[in-house]
């Protein structure tokens, strides 16, 4: 599956996925969040089990207000609506991979 770009306009779907989301919250001028990036893009094509997005925050600041977010990238774990899990900075595959299944 690949990586769906949220904004406000479809993040009550995305939302109330019935699968587990994550959440990449990013800039297009942030270095570590270019390097987490492809890592997101590797996730989702191979775990079409999770809805993978991805927040751009300068585009979206509604968004990135709503979830608090002070630094980037900021990776957040959805189920049922709730946030489960959140991180910042960049991290290794396996530890996001982690966060999804945890």
């Amino acid at each position: 599956m690949s990586v769906l770009s949220v904004n406000k306009n479809n993040f009550d779907s995305v939302k109330n996925s019935k699968n587990p989301v994550l959440l990449d919250f990013y800039a297009d001028w942030c270095g570590p969040c270019r390097m987490v990036s492809p890592l997101v893009d590797e996730i989702a094509e191979e775990n079409p089990q999770y809805l993978v997005g991805k927040v751009n925050v300068d585009s979206e600041p509604e968004l990135a207000q709503a979830f608090g977010v002070s630094s980037i990238p900021m990776l957040v774990v959805m189920k049922n609506g709730k946030i489960v899990n959140q991180s910042v900075g960049a991290k290794p595959k396996p530890q996001i991979v982690a966060m999804l299944e945890g």
